[in-house]
């Protein structure tokens, strides 16, 4: 007796484009150029439109214009880059992002007001040192980011009051350190920790009454004389004990006491 699986079986759901219809059935389909659901430019599919821009790139130019999204941001991946130009304001974003990536840095600034935050973060990662600045006033924080990582650390001013804790994290680990004064009364514990770790030993005093013991405790690991002094008779035990520990360890208050 034959035996039959009572369990259904899953359609395929391949996008398939009417062949009998396209204008590659009688050249490149004849020729095995292209295929019915696997490499296909009209099929609905990205996977079977890359297939076909990658065996045939010199082709991507006629759908810079095409209906289907999808179509033009792949194209736009093949195109020569002399030919972008006319994609960067295409209505998009998918298509924009992918001319983030491609185009010469001298068109990057055509694209830092782009409505799409990945466009504007993208541009904000390829843009010229010297052009950076110009997207510190970016409204979405993540572009921000990318300006506080890259902006050169003398530049990094404008950004020290920035609203995004994030963005000033990396300002407060990347501005000279003889400009940290200007962050020591950021509102986040965090950043102010940061300040005391890396600041001029001489300006630690600006944190030495931090309302946080935790940020006191970074001034006592790093101050020395007077300070240092002072802070054994910090409010808090952590910071007393570790400044008096710091002291008593000091060669030469050793000897000092010796003698």
């Amino acid at each position: 007796m034959a035996m039959y699986s009572t369990e259904a079986q899953d359609p395929d759901l391949t996008p398939l484009a009417d062949c009998s219809r396209c204008e590659y059935r009688d050249t490149l389909l004849a020729d095995g150029g292209c295929k019915p659901g696997d490499t296909c430019i009209r099929a609905h599919s990205g996977r079977q439109i890359d297939r076909f821009l990658k065996r045939h790139p010199g082709l991507a130019g006629q759908y810079i214009t095409d209906d289907f999204w999808e179509r033009r941001a792949i194209a736009a991946r093949y195109l020569p880059t002399n030919m972008l130009r006319p994609l960067l304001n295409d209505p998009d974003e998918a298509v924009r992002r992918v001319l983030a990536y491609r185009v010469p840095l001298d068109w990057l600034l055509e694209l830092r007001q782009d409505s799409d935050r990945e466009v504007r973060v993208t541009v904000a990662d390829r843009l010229p040192e010297t052009q950076l600045e110009l997207m510190a006033d970016d409204p979405d924080y993540l572009v921000r980011v990318y300006v506080a990582k890259r902006l050169p650390k003398g530049r990094l001013f404008r950004l020290v009051a920035d609203p995004d804790t994030e963005v000033r994290r990396i300002v407060a680990e990347r501005i000279p350190s003889v400009s940290l004064g200007l962050m020591a009364e950021d509102k986040e514990t965090n950043i102010r920790r940061i300040v005391a770790q890396r600041m001029e030993i001489e300006d630690l005093a600006l944190l030495s009454r931090d309302p946080d013991w935790t940020v006191r405790y970074e001034v006592a690991l790093r101050a020395e004389d007077d300070l240092l002094t002072r802070l054994t008779e910090d409010p808090d035990p952590e910071v007393s004990e570790i400044a008096k520990e710091r002291i008593a360890s000091q060669p030469e208050r050793q000897t000092s006491n010796e003698r």
